[in-house]
């Protein structure tokens, strides 16, 4: 090239790894996802922690997609979150859109340091700013989250501030999944593990694995999750409302199959925290737990 005795590099555009290996990536399933909700409800985080965990795995947003939602970007009618602008921690501060996020302690200045300022926040590509329906019973959950504060933040601490990543996980996330003590029935604080050391990023790798599972085409997979098909696929596919809908029939029936698998105690718990999902419990029963699970994954043969 340096010589111009070739017009171009013949290996532009190819990459190259280290070689390492990957890491494996866990996937949850509905009903442990649901488990590790309730057990962030009873850590005291209620019905905040309870909907981010579960907005987790259906919606497949990223961290700072999720606890940087505020209110106005829901769509009653719709039903859908707008993912336009990360809450981003550069420097021991929270930023939305370049600006200091408010309600965060960790600094007076409103304006990102210099090397940040070109990013203000946005989403890691063009294809990530989209808008992510929710399943309707999930709906549900997010629009009594809308209704029981005033904080700016959708999902924020108890004390109405915006989430940091390093507290929520070691206080919260990471408790609720490994369980305390697990190896020691015996013990006074005995709780057994859901599945451990599944991180909150592997509940987006859960969502698109579920939807795979269902049938869903990779098109309308990748628009869920904000990113762009390769290749032709990005020219010629394009999504469908009827992919939309098959997204939420399959999320909703997998809600439905974790709701069948719960034991009595776990219904019952649910249901004193969440009085209109007896009226599910009841249809569950009527109808037979088994086939509610069966159809767990209605598009597979």
């Amino acid at each position: 090239m340096k010589a111009r005795l070739i017009p171009a590099n013949p290996c532009y555009g190819i990459r190259v790894t280290s070689g390492a290996f990957e890491t494996e990536r866990l996937v949850a399933q509905p009903v442990q996802a649901l488990r590790a909700a309730m057990r962030l409800y009873e850590a005291g985080l209620g019905l905040g922690g309870f909907v981010l965990c579960l907005a987790d795995f259906y919606t497949g947003g990223r961290w700072g997609e999720l606890v940087g939602q505020q209110r106005h970007e829901y769509d009653a009618e719709r039903r859908a979150i707008a993912i336009r602008q990360l809450l981003k921690e550069i420097a021991g501060r929270l930023l939305k859109g370049g600006r200091l996020a408010a309600g965060d302690a960790g600094g007076a200045e409103q304006v990102p340091p210099r090397r940040h300022r070109g990013k203000k926040g946005r989403t890691k590509t063009p294809a990530g700013q989209r808008w992510v329906e929710l399943p309707p019973s999930i709906a549900v959950f997010y629009e009594e989250l809308l209704d029981s504060h005033r904080h700016p933040f959708v999902f924020c601490t108890p004390e109405g501030k915006p989430w940091r990543r390093s507290n929520f996980r070691q206080r919260y996330w990471r408790p609720a999944w490994d369980g305390t003590n697990p190896d020691n029935p015996s013990a006074v604080d005995h709780t057994p593990a859901i599945l451990p050391w599944i991180t909150f990023h592997e509940g987006r790798h859960s969502h698109t694995t579920w939807l795979t599972e269902d049938g869903i085409p990779e098109v309308a997979r990748r628009a869920r999750l904000g990113q762009k098909m390769k290749g032709m696929a990005r020219v010629y596919d394009h999504v469908t409302p009827a992919m939309l809908s098959q997204i939420i029939q399959a999320l909703e029936v997998r809600w439905l199959g974790s709701l069948a698998v719960l034991s009595a105690a776990e219904r019952a718990r649910l249901a004193s925290w969440f009085p209109h999902l007896r009226a599910s419990f009841d249809q569950l029963s009527e109808r037979g737990d088994q086939k509610a699970i069966a159809i767990s994954s209605p598009f597979q043969q």
